[in-house]
């Protein structure tokens, strides 16, 4: 994970990076705090665990929640980009997911985990399904998570 984070960090310089999270409770931004020197990049961010921070400090439409529910690649995707407004950063990237031990009122399986990108032009989000307990599964979005940064800063 240290190496990932690097190359992250490495990537963005001289952009700033914000993060919201829901079903990683902070793993990203730990993750990344971990490297000295993350500061120059990473600024923060809101872990969004309730639907209530989603909509009252991120900005995601309330019909959104209503209708598609927390895990689904729109709400990834206002999530990131109420990150990147709230926080006044160049980049963010957010998760929000079913760790387990159950699913949610919307049929989603535990594992299904959508993650969002957003920078000035594009915002995105990917769908991912995790297998493993509820640790692995987080572990994993943390993962994918940098991954796609990564991978988005390099295209």
């Amino acid at each position: 994970m240290t190496s990932l984070c690097c190359k992250v960090l490495s990537a963005l310089k001289g952009k700033t990076l914000v993060t919201a999270e829901s079903c990683t409770g902070g793993g990203i931004g730990a993750a990344l705090t971990a490297i000295p020197g993350s500061s120059e990049v990473y600024k923060g961010g809101i872990i969004s665990y309730t639907n209530w921070v989603k909509h009252n400090l991120l900005g995601v439409p309330q019909e959104l929640l209503d209708t598609l529910g927390a895990v689904s690649g729109p709400v990834a995707e206002a999530m990131a980009q109420g990150a990147r407004k709230a926080l006044q950063a160049q980049v963010a990237v957010s998760v929000t997911g079913l760790a387990g031990p159950g699913g949610d009122e919307f049929g989603n399986p535990v594992g299904l985990v959508f993650i969002g990108y957003s920078e000035e032009g594009r915002t995105l989000s990917r769908r991912f399904l995790f297998s493993g307990d509820r640790d692995q599964v987080r572990s994993q979005a943390v993962r994918e998570s940098l991954k796609l940064v990564l991978e988005l800063q390099n295209n």
